[in-house]
């Protein structure tokens, strides 16, 4: 199945060498993560997720009747899970802190 939805997905794109698909064996099936690059993501979900529906339906379909069940997972792009989130600073400490230099 991994082999189909990356043969599928890297048709849909306009750059295949980003097209990654990793899977992974849960309690309830097969989870296949798609991830592609960021100008793609539109090419794979489609006007109100109908290509993703229809990729959705294409594994399944393919999927032999006494195998686990697979889902297939849409992610963000790669490119946005390598920049680390900054936190978020706390505004009440900072408040605070104002409060006390007018006083």
């Amino acid at each position: 199945m991994q082999e189909l939805l990356t043969f599928v997905a890297r048709s849909l794109v306009d750059h295949p060498e980003q097209v990654r698909v990793q899977k992974t064996e849960g309690p309830e099936g097969v989870i296949l993560e798609l991830n592609v690059a960021e100008e793609d993501m539109g090419k794979v979900i489609g006007k109100q997720g109908r290509i993703a529906k229809a990729i959705r339906s294409v594994v399944k379909a393919a999927t032999p009747k006494d195998s686990p069940h697979v889902f297939v997972e849409i992610q963000r792009p790669l490119e946005d899970f390598d920049e680390p989130e900054e936190p978020a600073e706390d505004t009440e400490a900072g408040e605070a802190a104002e409060n006390e230099e007018d006083e």
